[in-house]
């Protein structure tokens, strides 16, 4: 178990803590019936923005969050007003908001399958109300939560399709109806040559990317003079990022790619259906995922382009050692902060706050997806936390456990059989100054596929960062060498 006596006292000290319920400010909340006919259990979460609204639900802001709180509720009943007192506040408690104008807007998480905390189909949110605040003085407004997050809709254009079944898997798993989706483009030649098979290019979006994002790849589906299909995955879910790893939260994700999905698309849009004109490719954790699924599934994938992953080695999990006795991942050794991205050479985010953070968040931030992928089902039903929330202690039995996603182990302990299943499919492609400081993790894997004889292709990118990697020179190799992948295994 986590230590937490080991950390001087002030690191408990945390902002998502506990808020004191006598703030001065009064929200009072209602919801109509024509909204929600029934009563909401979950986590009701009030922002106070500087900056103006829009028209929809405020989002978190990673780098420049504005201030948020939450509480928890049950059975809260249509059309009956209800006090909201916070029990987490990002950054700081209510009462001790600077005084000035600001906007104030409410949402229920419904927690309804979609990623976003707050910006979910099917979550209710207020209108955005601009009021005045001063602790010192008080005040006390009201807000109508009676607004819907509508769903998105994918528009099929030209040849764009969409691709939407049930999953039997994962429905079995959680006990309800799940689906998988994707985005296909189909080369121009596909309505023409009616008879004619394609190699198929599976793309994972990174954290907060979906299948839409295949609405903006016609133009992926020439491939270096070699017509293929383009699909955009869909890998959002509840928890975040579900990197198409099966999991103790999130299920059987890369067994229903494998599969379901896979063998679906493939019939029905004429792929040809053999790993040697099968690839996979991502960016950030889709990069992460991309390398996973072709590590997992050796046979199944003809090579994997990997750009800018998330950690591939867990002795850097962004700058922090998981499996070091007494890890804190909110200070290293000497007491410092840890930080978390940088920005021109410098700290723009640190672990500290971040986590604060998504404590109010309550689900769906960038490191508990982490946790929902890589880490076992709490007593509780959730995700075992790697750290302590309050100090920051990782708890080494859940690191222990994390062993089974940390992709430079598995190749060292599996290498003997992987080795020729993987010869000349392993491309992976970083950034020497990553925004996230997942370089460090990519050099490590790099220097372990060296020492075990491996041709993978690790490539570190000097002055390159998470935004500028894969720029356009980049996506021309990366599609030249799928090209010349593909016909050497047609050969």
């Amino acid at each position: 178990m986590a230590r937490c006596w080991l950390v001087p006292w002030l690191a408990l000290v945390a902002s998502a803590a506990p808020v004191e319920a006598d703030a001065p400010i009064e929200i009072r909340l209602t919801f109509p019936k024509q909204a929600l006919a029934t009563p909401f259990t979950g986590r009701v979460l009030v922002v106070v923005s500087k900056p103006p609204i829009g028209a929809g639900p405020a989002r978190v802001n990673w780098f420049n969050p504005q201030p948020f709180f939450a509480q928890d509720v049950k059975d809260w009943r249509p059309d009956t007003p209800w006090t909201f007192q916070p029990a987490h506040a990002f950054p700081q408690p209510l009462h001790k908001l600077p005084p000035g104008a600001y906007h104030v807007q409410a949402v229920l998480d419904r927690d309804l399958g979609g990623q976003n905390c707050m910006t979910s189909p099917g979550n209710l949110f207020s209108k955005p109300v601009t009021v005045e605040l001063d602790p010192a003085t008080g005040a006390a407004l009201a807000l109508t939560i009676d607004q819907v997050v509508a769903p998105r809709k994918f528009v099929e254009k030209g040849r764009v399709k969409l691709v939407d079944i049930d999953s039997k898997l994962l429905s079995k798993f959680h006990g309800k109806p799940m689906r998988l989706r994707a985005g296909v483009a189909l080369p121009r030649s596909f309505a023409e040559q009616p008879q004619r098979k394609y190699p198929v290019i599976y793309e994972i979006p990174g954290f907060g990317g979906d299948h839409f994002m295949a609405q903006l790849m016609e133009a992926r589906t020439d491939v270096a003079g070699t017509d293929m299909i383009h699909v955009t995955l869909d890998p959002a879910c509840r928890t975040g990022h579900h990197t198409f790893a099966d999991s103790a939260n999130n299920g059987p994700c890369g067994r229903a790619l494998i599969e379901e999905l896979i063998p679906h698309i493939e019939k029905t849009w004429r792929g040809l259906g053999t790993p040697a004109a099968r690839f996979v490719t991502g960016h950030s954790s889709g990069g992460w995922s991309s390398l996973w699924l072709q590590v997992t599934y050796p046979d199944f994938f003809g090579g994997v382009w990997s750009t800018a992953p998330d950690p591939v080695d867990f002795r850097d999990f962004q700058l922090v050692n998981i499996y070091e006795p007494d890890t804190n991942i909110f200070t290293d050794a000497g007491g410092r902060p840890r930080p978390l991205a940088r920005r021109d050479g410098k700290a723009a985010l640190h672990y500290r706050p971040f986590s604060d953070m998504e404590v109010v968040m309550g689900r769906g931030g960038q490191l508990q997806s982490f946790e929902a992928v890589f880490s076992p089902r709490g007593a509780d039903g959730r995700p075992a936390p790697l750290w302590d929330r309050g100090c920051g202690v990782i708890d080494p039995e859940v690191a222990e456990a994390w062993k089974a996603y940390d992709i430079r182990l598995i190749l060292e302990e599996n290498w003997v059989k992987l080795a020729p299943k993987l010869a000349g499919k392993l491309h992976v492609y970083m950034g020497a100054e990553d925004t996230f400081y997942l370089d460090g993790a990519t050099r490590l894997l790099q220097d372990s596929l060296k020492k075990l004889g491996s041709d993978a292709v690790i490539e570190i990118f000097p002055n390159r960062h998470h935004g500028n990697l894969l720029d356009a020179a980049l996506r021309r190799r990366i599609a030249a060498e799928m090209a010349e992948r593909f016909r050497r295994g047609q050969s």
